[in-house]
């Protein structure tokens, strides 16, 4: 795993320089906070993970359509593709790669629909207005966007490599893999290797429970700076959080995003 890892499209590629991202973003934070465009970002997210879930995939497979779908805006702008079109479309393809096996194209498009009216009515007024051919054309640009870099390295793996050596933890395991989950709101999928997020998170879990593992982790060959990095951008995602009101607050900010030019009436 980590040998390849080291050879692929994922570490040569996609793991982005943390000044460069912020000027990749610098049009869209013209308009919005950089909280305020997490926050969004925080949204999508969760709207992967509740269509991921409807559509019965594994973890894996939302995990990478969300680093898909955190990729495409680090190259791109929040007006060149409406986010609610993208969500999906990191979906199936996602499950193509991930060899979950193909969802129809209807089966998305209602699943899409019944989860914006029954999950996210207080976000969208409207249904989910894209149908078969948006997302079939939206996957080629995404495709085009990713440079057809499309195997992505998740922490879950690593995680479990790490626990075989820490030994039988069910209530560590299970928070740490919760906090894998969690990372997907924040950039360090973006910035660091997978194996560092795995350690990461367990560094969190650790704390809450109370387990006391300071010389199993000072013996690992790793950058702890960088792992500490990636604790205290997951920290900063629950301080976030607490004083976060989504049912509230995302109807203004999506209101403020930038959004992609209408395509003239015929």
């Amino acid at each position: 795993m980590a040998g390849n890892f080291w050879q692929s499209s994922h570490h040569q590629q996609w793991i982005l320089d943390k000044q460069d991202l912020i000027r990749e973003r610098q049009h869209d934070l013209k308009t919005l906070t950089e909280e305020e465009y997490q926050k969004l970002f925080m949204f999508f997210a969760n709207i992967i993970q509740v269509l991921g879930e409807q559509l019965k995939l594994r973890q894996q497979v939302i995990a990478t359509a969300t680093v898909y779908f955190k990729r495409f805006y680090a190259r791109n702008s929040l007006k060149c593709i409406d986010p609610l079109l993208l969500a999906p479309t990191c979906i199936l393809l996602s499950s193509k790669v991930e060899e979950f096996g193909v969802i129809s194209n209807s089966r998305l498009i209602t699943t899409c629909q019944t989860v914006i009216k029954n999950k996210f009515s207080y976000a969208y007024q409207q249904e989910f207005p894209y149908r078969t051919n948006h997302i079939l054309e939206c996957e080629f640009y995404l495709l085009e966007n990713l440079d057809c870099c499309l195997i992505v390295y998740q922490p879950y793996r690593p995680l479990l490599q790490l626990m075989q050596d820490i030994g039988q933890e069910e209530q560590l395991l299970t928070l740490t893999w919760r906090l894998i989950n969690d990372s997907l709101r924040t950039d360090v999928s973006l910035l660091y290797p997978p194996y560092q997020i795995a350690i990461g998170c367990l560094q969190i879990a650790c704390v809450i429970l109370q387990k006391e593992l300071k010389s199993w982790f000072a013996e690992l060959n790793v950058d702890m700076d960088k792992v500490q990095e990636i604790a205290r951008a997951i920290v900063n995602l629950f301080e976030l959080w607490k004083g976060y009101d989504e049912k509230k607050e995302i109807q203004a900010l999506l209101e403020k995003m930038p959004k992609p030019k209408p395509h003239p009436q015929r």
